[in-house]
This record gives C-alpha cells, sequence and structure tokens, in this order.
C-alpha cells in the first residue's frame, strides 16, 4: 500500500521530491504522467509528474484530479501537491486553483503552502519568500519568461488564486513547536481560514512542520518540507524500515546536455560547460524562419561520446526579444519541439546519457524520449538525483534539473558522476 500519492506541476520538480524522498531507503516511484492502466508494482512513496505548471487553469486541475483518483487506488490515504520553491504561478494559478480543487476532492477543510528549501538557499519568513538574502521579487525570477515573479509575498500571490481565505503560521510560531504550530492552524480554521502559509528558514523548522501537519490529508509546498515525512511514518508505524536503495549501473553510450532554461544559474551553468564542450544555441527566431535541420546536422557531425551542449539558454532582454516577436506561447513552443526533436534523434545515434536543464524542457525531453517511469539513483546536487529508465529499447540515464538549481559545474559534475 502506498503511504503517500505526490504530484508534481513538472517533471524537474517531480524529480526533486523523488529524490529526497529516495534518501530515506523507502522505495519511490516517479510516473511520467498519469497511468493509464490500474496501480501495479507500487512503491511506498508515488509520485506523478505533470506539465501542468502553465497551462490553463481548468486543463491544470483536470489533469490533478486525475492523477490523485490515480493514487486514490494505490491505498494512498494522505497527498502532497508538490510546486517550486520559488511559487512559480500568476495571479490565476496554478497552485491555488488545484490546491482547492484536491480539498474539495479529500474533504480537506484546510491544508498548508510551504515552498522553502533552506539547502537550496529558499526561506520564508513572516509569509516573503527568499531566494538566498534576495526578496523573490528582486531575484532573478522577477524575469522569468513564463511566470515573472514580481512580488515576495505569498499571501499576497495566493490570496487572488483561491475563493477562500489565506491565513500565515509565522516564523515565532514554527519555533515555538509542533503543538503550537498546531494551535495556530485550529485557531485559523475557526477564522474560516483554509489556506495557511508556514514560515520556514531552516531544516529543523521543516520538521517542525511536517511533524505538526503529518495528520493532514493533503500537504502542499516544495518538496523539502515532504523530506522528514519518511522517518515519521516509520515512527508511526505505517512505514517500513528503509532499505539501502537500488544500486544502477550507468547505461554505456555517449552523452548531451539539453538547456532550454533561461535562469540565472543555468545560464552561469551553460557558459561553464562551454569552457569544455562543443555548444549549438537554438534562437527561437532562427527556429521560426528555418526549422530544427541545421540543429540536427550539427548534432550528427559529432561523436556520440564528445561532450556537447545544445541550449537555447538565453538572457532575459534576448527571451523578450524572441517573446515580443514570436509570442511568449509559440517562442517556447518551438524550443521545446526541437528540444524533444534533437533527444530523439541524439537517443537513435548512441547517446545513453542526458542532462535535461528546466521543467518545461524537461517535460518535452521525457516525452519525446517516451518515458513513463523513472528509477531514482544518486544526487547529483541537492534535488537533483540521476534516473534510470528506458527509451526505445534502451537503458538510459536522465537527470532533470530545476532552472536554479545545481552549481555552476553542475553539467560537468553529473556526468563525471556517471564515469
Amino acid at each position: 500500500m502506498t503511504v503517500l500519492g505526490c504530484i508534481a506541476d513538472d517533471f524537474t520538480g517531480a524529480t526533486d521530491l523523488a529524490g529526497l524522498l529516495a534518501r530515506s531507503g523507502a522505495s519511490v516511484n516517479l510516473r511520467i504522467g498519469t497511468p493509464d492502466g490500474p496501480p501495479a508494482e507500487t512503491a511506498d512513496f508515488e509520485v506523478i509528474a505533470l506539465k501542468c505548471r502553465t497551462e490553463p487553469v481548468a486543463e491544470a486541475v483536470a489533469e490533478t484530479k486525475a492523477a490523485l483518483a490515480w493514487l486514490k487506488r494505490t491505498g494512498a490515504e494522505r497527498f502532497f501537491w508538490k510546486y517550486c520553491s520559488t511559487f512559480d504561478s500568476t495571479a490565476q494559478g496554478n497552485i491555488g486553483p488545484v490546491a482547492e480543487a484536491l480539498m474539495a476532492e479529500l474533504g480537506a477543510a484546510q491544508t498548508i503552502y510551504c515552498p522553502a528549501f533552506p539547502e537550496n538557499g529558499r526561506s520564508i519568513f513572516m509569509g516573503n519568500l527568499f531566494v538566498g538574502e534576495q526578496p523573490l521579487s528582486e531575484s532573478s525570477m522577477k524575469d522569468h519568461p513564463l511566470t515573472p515573479m514580481r512580488d515576495s509575498n505569498l499571501m499576497r500571490l495566493l490570496t487572488p488564486q483561491v475563493t477562500r481565505p489565506v491565513g500565515l503560521a509565522n516564523r515565532l510560531v514554527v519555533d515555538r513547536g509542533v503543538e503550537a504550530l498546531q494551535t495556530r492552524f485550529a485557531d485559523l480554521h475557526k477564522d474560516g481560514v483554509a489556506h495557511v502559509i508556514v514560515d520556514a528558514v531552516s531544516d529543523g523548522d521543516l520538521t517542525t512542520i511536517a511533524r505538526a501537519c503529518a495528520d493532514m490529508n493533503l500537504m502542499t509546498g516544495g518538496s523539502a518540507v515532504a523530506m522528514p515525512l519518511p522517518a515519521i511514518y516509520r515512527e508511526r508505524g505505517v512505514l517500513g524500515a528503509g532499505a539501502s536503495g537500488t544500486q544502477h549501473a550507468a547505461p554505456e553510450g555517449g552523452a548531451l546536455v539539453l538547456s532550454g532554461s533561461c535562469s540565472a544559474m543555468t545560464r552561469a551553468q551553460v557558459a561553464a560547460y562551454l569552457e569544455q564542450a562543443d555548444g549549438y544555441r537554438l534562437d527561437p527566431l532562427e527556429l521560426a524562419e528555418d526549422g530544427v535541420d541545421a540543429a540536427r546536422n550539427w548534432l550528427l557531425s559529432k561523436p556520440a561520446a564528445a561532450p556537447k551542449i545544445i541550449y537555447a539558454t538565453a538572457d532575459p532582454k534576448s527571451v523578450g526579444a524572441a517573446q515580443n516577436t514570436l509570442g511568449v506561447a509559440r517562442a517556447g513552443k518551438l524550443v521545446e519541439d526541437a528540444l524533444a526533436d534533437l533527444a530523439q534523434l541524439a537517443r537513435d545515434n548512441g547517446t545513453r546519457r542526458f542532462v535535461v536543464a528546466g521543467g518545461e524542457t524537461s517535460g518535452a525531453v521525457t516525452k519525446a524520449l517516451n518515458v513513463d517511469k523513472l528509477s531514482i539513483g544518486r544526487e547529483i546536487a541537492p534535488g537533483v538525483p540521476w534516473t534510470y529508465t528506458r527509451s526505445n529499447g534502451h537503458a538510459i540515464a536522465l537527470t532533470l534539473k530545476s532552472g536554479n538549481f545545481g552549481s555552476e559545474n553542475f553539467f560537468a559534475d553529473a556526468l563525471d558522476m556517471l564515469s
């Protein structure tokens, strides 16, 4: 029986969550999209990766409700709605509308929102989200091409997305411990508050929050607030002792980095990797005019074993110029479709190790490779593990990196780990 059923709004976020849960030694399945058939070979933790972060609200709600229905059939009675640790969303959603839909399906009167990930520099204080020492609205996320974050206050961000009141359990309450936090939840519930932002600035805070919320049938947040749950479930006797984890052999074959993220960290990572690898930059304007043939020819001219990167990563000014000409949706789709096509071409020509940067890119690439389930391996950086699967009959290794995660040398470090 599955102990916790998880739904993530993009593929890198799902991998992030699955990797942190796998640290406990518990069994974790990462499903790419909601499976068609009945549950089979289920794990302690089932994670379903969707690509609904920027979909129209109605579509995102429908997809997550379908995922919830499947997870219920695994026997899960507790559920987790996972979104980005930078609360990527718009005034319309999709974080709040999906949470309310899941609450309605589960009969949940209240849930929490905690995107904090202190290990990766994401913290919440007095309801305000920080990226490192910067408020969210002053970080590079202010220029995100799809979800520019121009406000750091999570209460103000969430309120227009939901129909019921939003409240705060601040750091002073969290610091007083589990009972004080549960009392705060109860008091807010009496006042009709259904959506509670919870402060967290340390891993200790996350443990307090997880303990206070362990009886909730729905929690929401970034991956880190779910990390203490396996230990809590073991204490309660609902999860067995951890195993040592599955050992994975790195598949033989070439390697390729595919980067669609335009985050500040990914731009630094691309620049660092270009010092040791051949690179080809995809320009949305050129793709619109000439298609992907030039990139395909470049890729075919390179030996499978040679270090190489294909990237659409660019600075905000360049991204904005392409979006102004093509429109936001078309510019993004041109890049995603090109990277998906190139991933298939690389696989068919001997590439077996893929490093993919960016949530939208990861969704496009995994779908193009016809991946429906991933086995979790070692972490390269916090929240970014290697994963293993099969594609068109071939064993492949795949890592899906959220744009802002990892160090500047992430791409080389990831591939060195498989050497």
